[in-house]
């Protein structure tokens, strides 16, 4: 099949969880056989680039600002794709489902992954959160498929819009190897640290983590790894946060090779976002062997169930840190259990498995 994948900021993955989700399936399906192009945002991937793992990649320009950056580098890329005949395209983000249309209209069937429930999260505004109310009952409207990657996003579709969707979720690698020398540039040292990794926006809690580990007695250190493109005031305000405990460092966003020796060096890993669906740093941290401590929410509890500590505020953080610091053999079994879970549910192989699938089936009602 010729396929294609819009609505990441690119490959190499770079960002979030999109992006993974693109490198790990475009390389997946072009050792299958499979053509595919990976549309790109020209501020986030070189120009110079021209493929990635087999994976062609088509690099176009947008707007970089906050409300405009995804949706208008979604519509040129549904402008471009429309013109190439590909048969089947993977759409990531509900913000670009009303431009859907340019596709379909042409023949070309949709498979449209809207994550969680964007219009939840804090930092868009009114505006923004009825763009997204309306982008969810578009992606029911116009996509030819919708994919969620969690029941309980998937159970909303189904008592919200009356729509069935199809689930699949996302994959880690399980692997656990100590590496010293990749994560000594960080301040760090083997099962000497908390690890916490997401985009630094409000809904993600870094702030209550940091709060919770400062009135840890520990030695061991705290490195919250993340950025966020558009939240300076609040990155800012975990940075003075930060600053009151030297045991808590802040190196920013970190990916590749040195994330992964991160994730699998840690003592153990804080997970703390409220908002979103299945999240792609929660299965990695279990698939690298972390005993996780997870706040408590529907969508945390699908992905973590056994093998996660859960927490509901600062406080509770607080005490469940203070455990599992003085509990080493709780440690080890929640580390086994979390790897075990990763292998039955969250194995890469079969989630393009999944998606090769469901493009297989969009392709023929095409032809």
């Amino acid at each position: 099949m010729r396929l294609a994948i819009i609505g990441t900021r690119g490959i190499p993955a770079n960002y979030g969880g999109f992006e993974t989700l693109a490198e790990e399936l475009s390389k997946r399906l072009v050792s299958r056989g499979h053509d595919v192009t990976v549309y790109c945002r020209s501020h986030y991937v070189s120009r110079d680039l021209e493929e990635h793992r087999g994976a062609k990649l088509l690099i176009l320009p947008t707007v970089r600002h906050k409300y405009l950056d995804t949706v208008i580098h979604g519509l040129l890329s549904m402008l471009h794709a429309a013109t190439k005949g590909f048969d089947v395209v993977l759409v990531c983000n509900a913000a670009n489902a009303p431009f859907v249309p340019v596709l379909t209209w042409t023949g070309t069937p949709v498979a449209l992954n809207v994550d969680g429930l964007e219009r939840k999260r804090r930092k868009w505004n009114a505006l923004g959160r009825a763009y997204y109310s309306f982008c969810e009952q578009a992606s029911v409207w116009l996509a030819s498929e919708v994919v969620t990657d969690a029941r309980v996003i998937r159970d909303y579709y189904a008592e919200r819009y009356g729509t069935a969707t199809t689930l699949i979720a996302y994959g880690a690698e399980v692997a656990r190897n100590a590496d010293p020398d990749s994560i000594a540039k960080y301040g760090v040292t083997t099962e000497r640290y908390f690890l916490y990794v997401s985009r630094l926006e409000p809904e993600n809690n870094a702030a209550m983590v940091i709060e919770a580990f400062k009135n840890v007695k520990t030695d061991l250190r705290l490195l919250i790894v993340g950025d966020a493109p558009y939240a300076n005031e609040y990155k800012r305000k975990l940075a003075d946060l930060a600053s009151t405990d030297p045991r808590v460092l802040m190196p920013g966003a970190i990916y590749g090779p040195d994330m992964k020796a991160l994730q699998q060096n840690a003592y153990a890993y804080l997970h703390a976002t409220e908002v979103g669906g299945t999240h792609p740093a929660l299965i990695e941290a279990m698939g690298a062997g972390n005993c996780c401590l997870v706040y408590d929410t529907p969508e945390n509890r699908e992905v973590a169930a056994e093998a996660g500590f859960f927490y509901s505020d600062a406080g509770e953080l607080t005490d469940k840190i203070q455990e599992v610091l003085g509990d080493p053999a709780l440690v080890e079994s929640l580390r086994a259990t979390a790897q075990e879970r990763v292998r039955q549910n969250y194995d890469w192989e079969t989630v393009t498995d999944e998606y090769e699938q469901l493009f297989e089936k969009l392709a023929k009602v095409r032809k």
